[in-house]
């Protein structure tokens, strides 16, 4: 049974702005999968849907054998900004991913269950930040961050990893180490994943399947031999080589404000 299915979704924003246009694709289990596409695309919708935070207008999507319909705690994400609260160690950032089962107050109190807090140094751990657990998090540099906020996912326990252009504003050096831990936690875990990216090169180095989205629509699926340059010429400048050549696309495209920024609470964390 696949890990992820959509079926026909669609989404309509207003009375005629299509977001997405009957996308059908599966993910299987433990698969890391890569979403491709120009600025505008729907990348950013596709992920809103898989985390529930928006439904689509058509189609369905089932997480297991559930079909999603709103905000599901086996979900996490790893955002674009990596919204830790900066006063708070490492430690305590990735800590608060068990919030869920948790609870606020006891959050607040520290009193998460011993699993719980072995969870987040375990965690740290698996993105290289077993040495700076202590450390503040506003000390640390963005590639850094970044891994805590990977951390902060994994302690969630979720069936399903969504990451939205998690590397976008690092260097190429901190991306890639950002990409090879989040790479790594997944296969340590068997962790399904999903993530939107607008970095080509990194995208081939890390990826086992790609879905290629432009106006909506799913135009490419495939593996790394089949995303060849003309594939990615195609997908970001449909076919026109005047707008852009393979080098282009190959460095990645222009960034795009995210759409997943999360709602806070005062502790920082997603509500």
């Amino acid at each position: 049974m696949a890990s992820v299915s959509l079926q026909n979704v669609t989404k309509i924003y207003g009375t005629d702005t299509v977001a997405l246009d009957d996308v059908t694709f599966d993910v299987d289990q433990g698969e890391f999968v890569v979403i491709l596409g120009p600025s505008g695309a729907g990348k950013s919708t596709l992920l809103r849907i898989l985390n529930g935070l928006t439904p689509p207008t058509e189609g369905t999507i089932e997480i297991g054998d559930e079909r999603v319909g709103g905000k599901r705690d086996e979900v996490a994400m790893v955002f674009q900004l990596h919204y830790l609260v900066e006063s708070m160690s490492a430690y305590r950032n990735a800590l608060t991913g068990a919030l869920g089962r948790t609870g606020w107050l006891r959050s607040v109190l520290t009193w998460y269950d011993e699993s719980d807090k072995r969870g987040a140094l375990d965690a740290l751990d698996t993105v290289g930040l077993i040495d700076e657990a202590g450390q503040r998090a506003g000390s640390m540099s963005g590639g850094q961050k970044q891994r805590v906020g990977i951390a902060r996912a994994l302690v969630q326990e979720p069936e399903l990893l969504l990451a939205d252009e998690p590397v976008s504003s690092l260097d190429p050096k901190a991306a890639r180490d950002v990409m090879g831990y989040m790479k790594t936690a997944a296969m340590e875990r068997n962790l399904t994943t999903v993530a939107s990216l607008h970095q080509v090169n990194i995208a081939r180095e890390f990826g086992d399947r790609f879905i290629g989205i432009r106006d909506g629509s799913v135009v490419f699926d495939g593996g790394p031999d089949e995303l060849t340059m003309d594939v990615i010429d195609d997908l970001y400048y449909g076919g026109d080589a005047s707008k852009a050549g393979p080098a282009e696309a190959i460095s990645g495209s222009p960034d795009s404000e995210s759409e997943l920024a999360p709602e806070t609470s005062d502790t920082g964390v997603q509500a």
